[in-house]
């Protein structure tokens, strides 16, 4: 479990290192007509998402005779394209174990960093396993995508940015892959603003894992698989959950397609699939806001093929 106070911390440790990520007010179409929204543009941070601030946090966090450690983190491309931005600002190595199936734009993105890559197996589970051996081997430091607590801490600070940014807001949507993300937000928000998980019915973790009553094993089949391609709900993300009441919503993969073709044609943000996912849930009616209700979208990430842009 994490609180508020290691957010807030969190805060604290990692100061103007990163973007304050603005807000773009826009109007929605949803089933019962166009409803305002306020887009949380985190895929403009460092790195192109989010979970920048999740890495540095837990790399600035840690003991002062580990500092020169180099790190080691499995990830579909955005946790890794985080941690060797961060590693490259702290002046460490760091290895980024990616599956087979990760996208090339971020591949090549890692590289670029100065990150050591190495592909192995098809899913994230099979290049954590990976990632462990690596970290054993050489006595490097081994982040989480999605369930240390630092990482979570990190994330979460996006909430304390929108408790000042939309002070009225009333329910944040989330898209949800392991889950630090909603999570750190949930956190931050101490429960006074709804936090809503938003994931596609192909890689439902939070859905069953409320439904489980504890994270569950799930398969996952869907075009936002490279960000929210996690088998299993994170620990801590249950916790948050549990505490928070949060609650999921899913979305199947073509209207996602349809929320993120939209964010580009009508507001020129080019985001990649699961960044889309919250305002698929508007899209589809899979979330539907009560009058006068506040609703934010968190836009988590920017790391895409801009090919697949439509004209």
């Amino acid at each position: 479990m994490i609180t508020r106070e290691d957010v807030l911390a969190a805060r604290s440790r990692v100061g103007d290192r990163v973007r304050r990520t603005p807000v773009l007010r826009v109007g929605v179409p949803t089933p019962g007509g166009e409803f305002p929204v306020a887009l949380k543009l985190e895929h403009l941070q460092l790195g192109g998402s989010f979970k920048i601030r999740g890495s540095l946090n837990a790399l600035l966090h840690r003991p002062a005779a580990q500092r020169d450690a180099p790190v080691v983190i499995a990830s579909g491309g955005n946790a890794g394209i985080a941690a060797a931005t961060a590693s490259r600002m702290l002046g460490v190595a760091c290895t980024v174990v990616v599956p087979a199936s990760a996208p090339v734009v971020k591949v090549e993105r890692l590289r670029a960093l100065g990150a050591e890559v190495v592909l192995d197996g098809e899913r994230y589970t099979d290049a954590y396993a990976r990632a462990t051996a690596i970290a054993v081997e050489r006595g490097a430091q081994q982040l989480h995508a999605y369930d240390l607590p630092d990482v979570v801490a990190g994330a979460g600070v996006i909430g304390l940015e929108l408790a000042e940014q939309v002070p009225d807001a009333t329910t944040v949507l989330v898209a949800v892959g392991g889950g630090g993300l909603a999570a750190g937000i949930a956190a931050a928000l101490s429960g006074d603003t709804a936090v809503v998980g938003v994931e596609p019915t192909g890689a439902p973790t939070l859905h069953r894992a409320l439904a489980a009553g504890r994270p569950v094993d799930v398969p996952v089949d869907s075009v936002a698989a490279d960000a929210l391609g996690a088998t299993r709900l994170g620990d801590i993300a249950m916790d948050v959950a549990r505490s928070t009441a949060m609650v999921s919503v899913l979305v199947d993969d073509d209207v996602i397609v349809d929320a993120r073709n939209l964010l580009w044609r009508e507001y020129r943000l080019a985001v990649e699939y699961s960044a889309a996912a919250p305002i698929a849930a508007l899209l589809s009616g899979a979330y539907a806001p009560a009058p006068g209700e506040r609703v934010v979208a968190v836009v988590c990430g920017a790391n895409t093929d801009p090919t697949t842009l439509p004209a």
